[in-house]
């Protein structure tokens, strides 16, 4: 018995320390908590694990086990080896008792001692757990911030294509700021031009009458005179003609 309770501590010490580890081992693929199991090791006479009577079975049997056993206590009992003295009783009596709290509360303090342990695994996981959630959230956040910088390329060849057109604008209008300086140049010349014709026209004009006049003599303008009054009196009867027509009241069509 005592040396099953020695086991069973060593293999707590082993499950603690594996605990205690952990946040180091987590990472390393493959790794699992040990789990405490539900039924233990089965034993005989409560302390005497089963695999050491197998041990024996091949060789010696089923009652091969009991006679060692057997044959070993009376030999260490009659050689005085183990003493019966008073504190071989307190020390059966101390198995005895651990024995029994072994039998009566063993299962409910090993249910609670897993408890704590799933208690404290659990928190270690929450921390790796959170922290996947975090590392998933940024992973989220990233994903959006290249579908803005997306958005931003795209707003980028819209800016690209609005100061093209910009450009194309401003070219355009100084297009026709100089085509306006080259017509007004070109009418400029044109009208210069129009002029320096109308002055030569109007100098050819008053050099030919003068000539004219100069050529004239007196003889010349008296018939010219004479001429000319006879043509005023012709054009001074032309009105009373038109009356005498108003008078008749022609027909609209008909002209006098």
């Amino acid at each position: 018995m005592l040396s099953r309770a020695a086991l069973l501590s060593t293999a707590q010490k082993t499950s603690v320390m594996a605990l205690a580890t952990r946040g180091s081992a987590s990472s390393t693929p493959g790794f699992e908590r040990p789990v405490r199991l539900e039924h233990p090791g089965k034993v005989r006479m409560g302390f005497i694990p089963d695999e050491w009577f197998k041990f024996f079975y091949p060789k010696t049997g089923v009652t091969g086990p009991y006679v060692f056993l057997a044959g070993l206590s009376t030999y260490l009992f009659s050689k005085e080896i183990y003493v019966m003295e008073h504190e071989y009783y307190t020390g059966l009596s101390i198995l005895i008792a651990v024995v029994y709290a072994t039998k009566k509360f063993g299962p409910s303090v090993a249910k609670s001692l897993d408890k704590e342990v799933d208690a404290v695994e659990e928190e270690w996981n929450q921390g790796r757990t959170d922290e996947i959630k975090s590392l998933n959230e940024a992973i989220e956040e990233e994903k959006k911030e290249q579908w803005r910088a997306e958005g931003q390329m795209m707003l980028i060849d819209a800016k690209k294509e609005n100061v093209a057109l910009q450009l194309e604008a401003a070219y355009r209008e100084r297009a026709m700021q100089v085509y306006r300086e080259v017509k007004k140049r070109l009418d400029y010349q044109v009208e210069r031009q129009n002029i320096d014709r109308r002055i030569s026209q109007k100098h050819m004009a008053q050099w030919i009458v003068n000539n004219v006049l100069k050529s004239i003599t007196p003889d010349q303008e008296a018939q010219t005179l004479s001429k000319c009054i006879a043509d005023l009196g012709g054009l001074a009867a032309a009105p009373s003609i038109k009356s005498d027509c108003r008078d008749k009241k022609l027909p609209p069509k008909r002209k006098c």
